[in-house]
């Protein structure tokens, strides 16, 4: 598959480099605080690109401008996670999913901005300050990947690599109206992915256009010898957008209908079950019984997990170092000056449910409830073909309005089911909320999730191109363009 843009790289009627600098530009002066780290050889990486195509080399992504969270490495560039601890780090390498999309002819713009190691809802616990909605720069953009989606909504980019541990491509997606997409756990390697909870996250595309998700999954998913999480599974992406969904079941969640969504959330889902009956599927309703478990269960997996995966910031090798009287005030002061207060208070939780005493109380309960959880999808699954819910139970807030860190992990309610179960879903913007209710024109942008059993990501495409071609004004258009 190839995209229009890098059609016309293939075919001489435009260049690589002349694409790449307009993205370039644009990111040097936005205003979104979404990139951190510019990629000084984008415009060299580029005349790469046109050199091989005047080769004759066929590349699917050729110039295709990419934005990449900090949290994936890229050789020669800084990776910070969003993290003070991390601030000087560059990496000798790079992951394996964005070297797979950089062979194809895409060019890294930059790394873009996160909370700090995935670990935020909102894109404001970023050690390098809080990421702006572009399309209202008092609100949140969603996170993690709030740099992500800041930049594709803008129109600095045409797509993002973000990652995603319990929605953290599909909030930010929703919060700033482009496309997101959690694929099936091990679909793209975690190489090279700076890790949080390494049994749930996973990287994702984030774009403006289904046929884009489409193409950077067909080049990034497969089987990589470096991750054994990795699945061999077929990569054939681009055909699910030829497809319809006619006589198709779209199953409504009952659960996440609850009276916490807003009108404007709640005239979405009715506006997309609208679109899905028109385009010859049925909608019922569904139930999910265990999904009332599936945030308790989340933060009690997630915490500990990533309490053990951030223990190896201590100081004593490659994160930030501070200086102390012995080894165990370098270490308790590094990881004090490095870590944000968001960060400790995930590993305090993490270690306490970990704890001697505590381990069976927590954590082995909600690994049950965890397993509980992947047998209702597997059996609501046998019924249809698919499950509609919100995104989000509102659309963007505004920055600084969720101080409590509980009322902020609530933003997660409708997407951590995911992760848990390692199913693939999709945030597709629908619509707008203006003045508390919902608007099909104006306002801030809501998006609506679809979720599809392991391994049918491809049915997720379908939906998406299908509800795209049929609405092209709920796909909201960057706020400037390349």
């Amino acid at each position: 598959m190839t995209l229009a843009l890098s059609k016309d790289i293939q075919t001489g009627a435009l260049s690589a480099v002349d694409l790449v600098q307009k993205s370039v530009q644009a990111a040097q002066t936005e205003n979104l605080n979404s990139f951190l780290w510019l990629n000084n050889s984008a415009l060299k990486d580029a005349a790469a690109v046109d050199a091989r195509v005047a080769a004759g080399e066929k590349l699917p992504l050729a110039g295709y401008p990419l934005a990449v969270k900090d949290n994936i490495v890229l050789s020669g560039m800084k990776a910070t996670a969003g993290s003070k601890i991390l601030e000087n780090f560059v990496s000798p390498y790079t992951s394996t999913a964005l070297q797979r999309l950089i062979n194809a002819g895409a060019v890294v713009i930059g790394k873009v901005n996160c909370d700090e190691f995935g670990m935020g809802s909102s894109g404001e616990n970023s050690a390098y300050g809080a990421t702006k909605n572009p399309r209202d720069h008092t609100r949140v953009p969603g996170g993690s990947s709030s740099g992500s989606a800041a930049a594709v909504a803008q129109g600095l980019v045409s797509g993002a690599l973000g990652t995603d541990t319990g929605g953290s491509i599909r909030l930010p997606a929703a919060f700033c109206g482009c496309l997101g997409m959690k694929p099936t756990y091990g679909r793209v390697s975690r190489y090279g992915v700076i890790a949080y909870a390494s049994s749930l996250d996973q990287v994702g595309p984030l774009a403006r256009r289904t046929e884009d998700l489409a193409a950077l999954l067909e080049v990034m998913s497969g089987h990589d010898p470096m991750d054994a999480t990795s699945l061999h599974a077929p990569t054939d992406f681009s055909s699910a957008l030829t497809k319809d969904i006619r006589g198709w079941k779209i199953g409504v969640v009952q659960e996440a209908l609850a009276s916490g969504n807003s009108a404007g959330v709640l005239g979405a889902l009715e506006a997309t079950k609208a679109a899905l009956k028109d385009l010859g599927a049925t909608v019922e309703e569904v139930s999910l019984p265990s999904l009332a478990n599936a945030l308790a269960a989340y933060y009690l997996i997630a915490c500990p997990e990533a309490s053990s995966n951030l223990a190896r910031y201590d100081g004593m090798v490659y994160s930030h170092r501070a200086y102390g009287s012995d080894l165990n005030e370098v270490m308790a002061t590094s990881r004090g000056q490095g870590f944000g207060g968001e960060v400790k208070r995930r590993i305090l939780m993490g270690t306490y449910a970990l704890s001697s005493g505590y381990y069976d109380a927590y954590y082995s309960k909600a690994l049950r409830a965890r397993a509980m959880i992947a047998a209702d999808f597997a059996k609501v699954f046998l019924g249809v073909d698919a499950l509609l819910l919100p995104t989000a139970p509102s659309p963007a807030f505004e920055l600084g309005a969720k101080a409590d860190p509980l009322e902020m992990y609530l933003t997660d309610v409708d997407t951590v089911a995911v992760n848990l179960a390692g199913l693939p879903a999709i945030s597709i913007p629908f619509g707008y909320e203006e003045n508390g209710s919902y608007s099909n024109s104006n306002g801030l942008p809501i998006g609506v999730q679809f979720i599809a059993p392991i391994l049918e990501d491809t049915r997720l495409l379908t939906i998406s191109a299908q509800l795209e071609a049929y609405s092209k004004a709920a796909f909201l258009q960057p706020v400037q363009h390349l």
